[in-house]
C-alpha cells in the first residue's frame, strides 16, 4: 500500500494514500485507537490554544483529540457537535453543512442545550483532525455563532492542500492531495 510520511512536530506517521470516488487521492489521517499519536497531537494543539475558554469538535475523529487538548488546558468540559440528533438533544440547535471532501454529501450538525450553554458568550476553540475544503469548519463556525459563542481559534493537526494557505487556521503540519 502506498503511504505518505508526515512529520507532526517531531512525530513521524505513515499515512495510507486512499482514492476517493472523485479520483483524488488523500493521505488518510486516523487518530482512532492511536493513543500515542493522539496524546502527542492534543498536547501540541494545547500549546497553541491559549485564550480559548472552551473547545468544540465534531464527532467522531476529533473527539479523543479534543479530549486530550481540553485536559491539557484544564478544561473539565468541551462541546461535541453530533452528526445525528440524539434523544437528549431535542432542545438543542442544528445547522446544515456542505459536503466535505471525505463525506461527499450534505450533512447536519447538532449541538445539545448543555453544550450551547457551555459555549454561549465564550471564546471558542474549534478543534479537529484535518482541514481541507473547509466545509466541516464552516458548519462548526455556524454552530458556535448560533449558540452565541465567539469563534476564537481554529486548531487542526493537519492542513490538506490549499487549506495550508488559509490565514485563519492554525495547524501542526501539512499534507497534499495526490
Amino acid at each position: 500500500m502506498e503511504t505518505y510520511a508526515v512529520n507532526i512536530k517531531g512525530y513521524i506517521e505513515d499515512l495510507p494514500v486512499l482514492p476517493l470516488p472523485s479520483g483524488v487521492k488523500i493521505c488518510f489521517f486516523n487518530l482512532h485507537g492511536n493513543t500515542l499519536l493522539t496524546e502527542h497531537c492534543g498536547k501540541e494543539l494545547a500549546k497553541l490554544a491559549g485564550g480559548c475558554e472552551v473547545l468544540i469538535t465534531a464527532e467522531s475523529k476529533g473527539l479523543q483529540l479534543t479530549h486530550v487538548t481540553a485536559r491539557e488546558l484544564g478544561m473539565p468540559y468541551y462541546a461535541v457537535a453530533r452528526k445525528s440528533k440524539k434523544l437528549y438533544m431535542q432542545d438543542g440547535i442544528e445547522v446544515d453543512i456542505e459536503s466535505s471532501i471525505t463525506t461527499g454529501k450534505e450533512q447536519k450538525l447538532y449541538l445539545s442545550r448543555h453544550d450551547v450553554e457551555l459555549i454561549k458568550g465564550k471564546k471558542v476553540g474549534i478543534v479537529d483532525d484535518v482541514v481541507s475544503t473547509g466545509a466541516s469548519l464552516k458548519g462548526l463556525e455556524a454552530l458556535v455563532e448560533k449558540a452565541g459563542g465567539i469563534v476564537y481559534k481554529k486548531l487542526f493537526v493537519l492542513a490538506e492542500d490549499s487549506a495550508a494557505d488559509r490565514k485563519d487556521v492554525i495547524y501542526l503540519a501539512t499534507i497534499p492531495l495526490l
